[in-house]
């Protein structure tokens, strides 16, 4: 297949057991002939908690409402960063334990495992060139990290000095970013879809230069036929274009566990599917590739590699 000439992202485990992004910049790099897989060893859901001793939540404070135009000059202001004033946003506290507790590195200044999200950031800016800011991260099961890689894209998009961030729960039958995050939130896509809430009180501002955070809320079994609505679509087209310099990811379940991320689909500009290193099968690979609009898939992530890199050749 045409598409697995993509480039890979593979994540490599350190010492710590952390995982972190590494690229292979051969963008003629085909997985079949250089990375086999193993048949998968689990299809459980992804576990928000990681084996350590959980980490309080932390306490939100007083909320507000919705995101504002208006722009501040931040620090390196000769430079170009530029960032909006969240003045509107309902607005929560991290807590930086509990997102390294969850592995949420990239809002860690000093994080070994962020530099390889920013090379990731770069292959995605340097392909998409002003082509479309609304890219879907979803993969072929379940387990296999891609609200983790949605998350810490969104933080590493922030940080970028010409860009912002949004990052958006889509799925909508278990809603995972804000309990990752570590803050509560009683808002969310369905409630927009089916309770008329004004979409201005969805967003959340994680107190994270330059990011906000849909996630929370109702959930729904019926998610396939609510992603693939009219309502859902007007909804993205709105996020699409309200903020030119503005990229938004949105994490959608699994290509082969539901229908969502195939009826979601055609309201994105670009799709990353997430793999599991030495769990998925390259046939499960195979099948959700082919269920993607070629077009629009940027690559692949394989999470989890647990060996050291090594050069691989040209195919």
């Amino acid at each position: 297949m045409a598409i697995l000439k993509k480039s890979i992202i593979r994540m490599k485990e350190s010492a710590t057991g952390e995982e972190f992004t590494l690229p292979i910049a051969d963008s003629q790099t085909s997985i079949v002939e250089t990375h086999p897989f193993q048949e998968p060893v689990s299809m459980e859901q992804e576990q928000v908690s990681f084996g350590q001793k959980p980490v309080p939540m932390a306490q939100e404070p007083v909320p507000t409402i919705q995101e504002a135009p208006s722009v501040r000059s931040v620090g390196s202001e000769k430079a170009g960063y530029m960032s909006p004033t969240y003045t509107i946003s309902r607005s929560v506290k991290l807590n930086p334990q509990f997102l390294v507790a969850n592995r949420c590195v990239g809002n860690q200044q000093d994080s070994t495992e962020l530099e390889y999200y920013k090379v990731l950031r770069t292959q995605i800016l340097q392909r998409t060139n002003g082509g479309g800011n609304a890219v879907m991260v979803t993969s072929a099961l379940p387990g296999e990290g891609k609200t983790l890689t949605a998350i810490n894209l969104a933080f590493t998009f922030a940080k970028e000095f010409k860009q912002t961030a949004l990052l958006v729960d889509c799925d909508l039958r278990s809603q995972q970013i804000h309990k990752v995050l570590g803050y509560t939130s009683d808002k969310g896509i369905v409630d927009y879809l089916l309770d008329d809430c004004p979409a201005h009180e969805l967003f959340v501002w994680p107190g994270v230069d330059k990011l906000t955070v849909i996630s929370g809320g109702k959930t729904v079994k019926d998610s396939s036929e609510m992603l693939g609505s009219p309502g859902m679509k007007n909804l993205v087209e709105d996020m699409k274009s309200k903020y030119p310099d503005r990229y938004i990811f949105f994490d959608v379940p699994p290509l082969l566990t539901s229908a969502d991320s195939l009826a979601f689909a055609p309201f994105v500009d670009h799709i990353i599917v997430t793999v599991q290193a030495g769990q998925t099968a390259l046939q499960d690979v195979n099948k959700a590739l082919r269920l993607l609009p070629g077009e629009k898939v940027l690559g692949l992530v394989m999470n989890r590699q647990k060996q050291a890199l090594t050069a691989v050749s040209k195919t």
